[in-house]
């Protein structure tokens, strides 16, 4: 489980990216965070695994508290925290293979993977992940030969390597063509399904969300103004979300949303 309660962050310019934020997240939810940008999708993302520090309220990750963990206690709940970013964040100049090992650096101490040394079973596990996105015929090639659509897919299999049991995913989509977009949803729609992994995803397409979610969380302007299904997030709800009517169109999917 996942919660965070009244949660805030004031950067040092004095914007709000939360306020008073109270959720639970249970495991093997599939969530996806929706608004417009600047609405506090990445701060609340990247809060959950203090990749940025909250101004204050408590976030928890299985009853331990993120928020005031030390170094070592934050390596420990990390590990259990995949990361999934829109710009992919990949070695460009590594292969595929040891792109997706890095999974498994926080199991491995720091000279073994300096030296790239990672056990055989690291080895298979990265492999199996690169197989369940269907690019293990990549493993070998550098990353930087790869399209936009294998590269986060690439990413995906960092996750599975990793045993993460939360997937935290932002924007992972939004630079995809149409057909990558549903093969990289499809992905990790069955890695919550089929491992139980918890995924919260930032988007900016409606329909997605609307597809894939069990769950759906609005925000606008650092605050939930929508925390429902997808049967209950209508058109209505979305027009409130974005604070202004939404076109058909725009509901199919359009990008500037």
């Amino acid at each position: 489980m996942i919660e965070l309660n009244d949660v805030s962050k004031v950067y040092s310019n004095g914007v709000k990216g939360l306020e008073d934020v109270n959720l639970k997240i249970n495991k093997g939810e599939f969530v996806s965070i929706v608004g417009l940008s600047g609405a506090g999708k990445s701060t609340l993302l990247r809060s959950i695994n203090r990749l940025i520090d909250i101004s204050s309220g408590d976030i928890k990750i299985d009853e331990k508290s993120i928020t005031s963990a030390s170094e070592k206690q934050l390596r420990m709940i990390r590990r259990d925290i995949g990361m999934i970013f829109q710009s992919f964040n990949l070695v460009k100049r590594s292969s595929v293979l040891r792109n997706v090992l890095s999974g498994r650096v926080a199991y491995n101490n720091t000279l073994r993977t300096l030296l790239n040394l990672f056990p055989q079973k690291d080895v298979d596990l990265a492999l199996k992940a690169l197989e369940r996105v269907n690019i293990l015929d990549k493993a070998y090639t550098r990353s930087s030969e790869l399209s936009g659509g294998q590269q986060q897919r690439v990413s995906i299999a960092r996750t599975l390597a990793q045993e993460a049991k939360i997937i935290l995913a932002d924007e992972p989509t939004a630079s995809l063509d149409p057909v990558t977009t549903k093969q990289v949803m499809d992905d990790l729609k069955k890695i919550n399904t089929e491992d139980d992994v918890t995924v919260i995803i930032n988007l900016h397409f409606v329909d997605l969300a609307k597809e894939y979610s069990t769950r759906i969380i609005g925000l606008q302007a650092g605050k939930v103004v929508f925390d429902g299904t997808p049967e209950e997030a209508t058109s209505e709800v979305f027009e409130e979300i974005y604070g202004r009517s939404l076109k058909e169109d725009e509901l199919l999917g359009e990008e500037n949303l």
